[in-house]
């Protein structure tokens, strides 16, 4: 199966985390008729594929993942977004970009590589989930990767396939990522009928200070791989729906973006401490979803250039901006990690799309990294 029908196929599977909904079902096969040697590993909601070929020596894992986010509006699409549809180069779909096309583009080139060499004292290995998109209640691969560990697994370089390009393909790598950490805050303030103002407390007053305080608060300065820790407000609500009520209760979701410059237990510290210092009462919640990570040796990330540049005739950028990614949990296993993927334009958004030829070019690249690394 080639690209172009490989991707076309995992598109047309409505895999909406954390369901992989039956990609599994169709990639397994392939890889076993490639020689590979792969393994289930399923735990709360989320199942994943760990296949290997090669028996000993240093191992290369393609790390990437087969659930995608859902489609919004689906009246809004240009193409159905799960119909594969290909107009001028570019397959449209969602996850064609992020990233069931780079999971394909990695499977051709391990297949046109082993067509042509034999492995000696290396390895090839492919890790998928099926919860990349989703929340840590349905399970990340964290889990997964001490298990692998526990049975004597090691993963020297692990490319992990998110979509990591600006403006033409290959242009931008990662060498890590921002930690994530989310909180769901409650203001409690005093309901009651809004011609008392002395009876009350509004919370929506409250918050106000608060937004300013956090808006101008500097949480760090980044350094030479990341950007400042960045604080975002998603989520606020109040209100009993009633115009002559003051509500008792403001509830706000918000998210720190976080460099390596501060800790997870600092942010909360700090947070905390601002809430206090304005004498507010409220209940509050955090969720860790991922601390930063930083590739610092350099030599898994010289080959990942040199491919590039063999391929393409340029040097990408190092860029450590965007979400997090699954790469954060490789940090565990001692992996160097690289991401390299095609354009990230239009992931996430209606009429999601790839180009066919980055595909191909990708395909190319990842077939000069097996190269230099396997032989």
């Amino acid at each position: 199966m080639n690209l172009e029908t490989l991707t076309k196929k995992l598109i047309n599977i409505e895999s909406i985390s954390p369901n992989d909904a039956g990609c599994f079902d169709v990639i397994e096969p392939i890889l076993r008729n490639m020689g590979f040697e792969s393994k289930r590993i399923s735990y709360k909601n989320v199942e994943n594929l760990f296949a290997v070929i090669g028996s000993d020596g240093p191992t290369l894992c393609f790390l990437g993942h087969t659930d995608v986010v859902p489609t919004g509006p689906e009246e809004l699409w240009t193409h159905p977004p799960f119909s594969g549809e290909i107009h001028d180069d570019h397959i449209y779909g969602r996850g064609a970009a992020d990233m069931k096309g780079n999971v394909c583009a990695f499977i051709e080139a391990a297949d046109i590589f082993l067509k042509n060499n034999s492995l000696n004292n290396f390895r090839i290995a492919i890790l998928l989930t099926s919860n990349e998109e989703g929340t840590p209640e349905d399970g990340f691969i964290d889990e997964l990767l001490v298990q692998l560990k526990e049975q004597g697994e090691k993963i020297e370089y692990c490319l992990v396939g998110e979509p990591s390009s600006s403006r033409k393909v290959a242009d931008t790598i990662r060498i890590g990522r921002r930690g994530s950490l989310s909180g769901s805050l409650k203001l409690i303030g005093k309901q009651g009928h809004i011609a008392y103002p002395d009876k009350v407390i509004n919370p929506i007053f409250l918050v106000s200070d608060l937004i300013h305080t956090l808006k101008n608060k500097k949480w760090d300065s980044g350094n030479e791989h990341f950007q400042p820790t960045a604080f975002q407000i998603s989520n606020m609500n109040s209100g009993t729906g009633a115009g002559n009520i003051v509500p008792g209760e403001l509830a706000m979701d918000f998210n720190f973006r976080f460099c390596s410059e501060s800790t997870s237990d600092q942010l909360i510290s700090q947070f905390e401490q601002i809430l206090n210092d304005l004498n507010l009462k409220y209940e509050l919640s955090w969720s860790l979803s991922g601390n930063p990570f930083l590739t610092t040796k350099d030599f898994f990330i010289n080959q990942v250039i040199a491919s590039i540049n063999q391929i393409t005739g340029h040097e990408p950028v190092i860029n450590n901006g965007g979400g997090t990614s699954d790469g954060r949990f490789m940090a565990a296993m001692d992996s160097e990690i690289v991401e390299l993927g095609p354009l990230n334009d239009s992931i996430h958004k209606i009429d999601e799309n790839v180009s066919l030829n980055d595909l191909k070019t990708l395909r190319d690249i990842y077939i000069e990294l097996i190269k230099r690394l396997a032989t």
